[in-house]
């Protein structure tokens, strides 16, 4: 099947030969885990591992919204009955607990969480539950297209942008909870980069974007101070912007913040949670969903092929596309693109990883182990570009196909 699916997609399969722009600029921004969206991305996220311990194949499609004092979490579930909404709630004070909020207008202890999760549609069920549906294999939870990325431009094979501006305020949410910025800084915040790159490869910021809320007291000139640290360890030597082009709470004070100085919802970042724009992404969001939508899984396993086509050598750059039609389990097309760096034909690359790889929604599941409680941590710092866990989390960063690759193409 996999081979003649892979010889349908070659004659379907074009190679765009638009000319790329070798120097220009560009921007990418992050949003921090206290970030009012990053809230409910946790939040749903958290109640997908949840149901996924207690039952490795529940269904959860969950969404959050946040304000000032309350959480309201909606959605539909199948699983086991002993996830109450009693227990569903104490999982929503403890992950906002650990994200760290404990000020007035939104505290993990005392914020009205509404559970109102009911039953998955038996509708869409007989489409995705193997042997029902149009297709008697397990089908995709929905139509769409996913797209996968990977480059060079740093260690990670993660766009530059992106990847400086998660690891920015990943340094300074590790430093607020555990270390001196504790107590001075608080849980909302975000970053942005501007990097300028010759002959498409980036060589220094030209910007730098950060606003962090801060405990009261504290003057625009103190907040600078401490964050300037952390921005100089991400950036490589040399990479720091002009004095005037390194902002830090530009409006002046960032003291109210949160859901209390703004509402969140699950899923309104997600190019903060893919590739930040240097790359095209299919629209769907991730956090709140179990493996069998493919919004989550076939982007993920979008950007594992992709990223070991280029650690095995095959492209500087490379974007691959998956289609899924709800309840049909075999992908519509796939699509790779390696941007005039390849050094092999993209058919032939499909071929290799078809070949290597079943796409189906279970083949994607199996292969990259994803019906485990994986997921809180992908919901703030990128859902790319992250070191697998030995709990299996992240397990689509690795390059184990590069041997096979190598094997197939030469």
């Amino acid at each position: 099947m996999q081979e003649n699916t892979a010889m349908a997609l070659e004659e379907r399969t074009t190679v765009s030969t638009r000319p790329e722009l070798k120097d220009y600029i560009f921007t990418s921004e992050s949003v921090s885990e206290g970030h009012p969206d990053k809230v409910c991305d946790r939040i749903s996220d958290t109640i997908v591992d949840l149901f996924l311990a207690a039952d490795p194949y529940s269904r959860v499609a969950a969404e959050t919204l946040v304000t000032t004092d309350t959480v309201v979490i909606a959605g539909e579930t199948r699983g086991p009955e002993s996830i109450t909404k009693d227990v569903i709630e104490q999982a929503a004070r403890e992950a906002i607990k650990d994200i760290g909020y404990e000020q007035e207008g939104f505290h993990w202890k005392t914020a009205n969480v509404q559970v109102l999760l009911h039953k998955q549609s038996v509708d869409i069920a007989q489409g995705v539950d193997e042997g029902t549906g149009v297709d008697t294999n397990e089908g995709a939870g929905d139509q769409g297209i996913m797209f996968g990325y990977a480059c060079k431009e740093t260690d990670a094979l993660m766009p530059a942008a992106i990847h400086y501006s998660h690891e920015i305020l990943r340094r300074l949410a590790d430093a607020r909870k555990n270390g001196p910025l504790k107590g001075k800084i608080e849980p909302d915040a975000k970053s942005q980069v501007t990097l300028e790159y010759r002959d498409d490869k980036p060589v220094r910021a030209t910007s730098v974007v950060v606003s962090t809320q801060h405990a009261d007291g504290l003057s625009q000139d103190d907040v600078k101070a401490l964050v300037r640290p952390y921005v100089e360890k991400v950036l490589p030597e040399g990479w720091m912007p002009p004095e005037e082009e390194f902002y830090v709470n530009p409006t002046g004070r960032f003291v109210i913040g949160g859901p209390v100085g703004d509402a969140g919802l699950t899923g309104r970042k997600i190019i903060v949670d893919t590739y930040g724009g240097a790359a095209p992404h299919g629209g769907g969001a991730f956090s709140g969903k179990d493996p069998t939508k493919v919004d989550r899984s076939a982007a993920y396993i979008a950007r594992y092929l992709a990223k070991n086509v280029v650690a095995a050598g095959y492209a500087e750059g490379c974007t691959i596309q998956l289609a899924y039609a709800i309840g049909v389990s075999k992908p519509l097309g796939v699509y790779v693109n390696t941007h005039g760096t390849g050094t092999a034909p993209e058919n032939e690359i499909i071929k290799a990883l078809t070949s290597l790889v079943d796409l189906s929604p279970r083949g994607i599941r199996e292969h990259l182990q994803m019906n485990k409680p994986i997921y809180a941590p992908t919901s703030a710092y990128g859902h790319f570009g992250r070191t697998p866990t030995a709990d299996g989390g992240f397990s689509w960063e690795k390059t184990d196909l590069v041997d096979d690759l190598r094997k197939i193409l030469g």
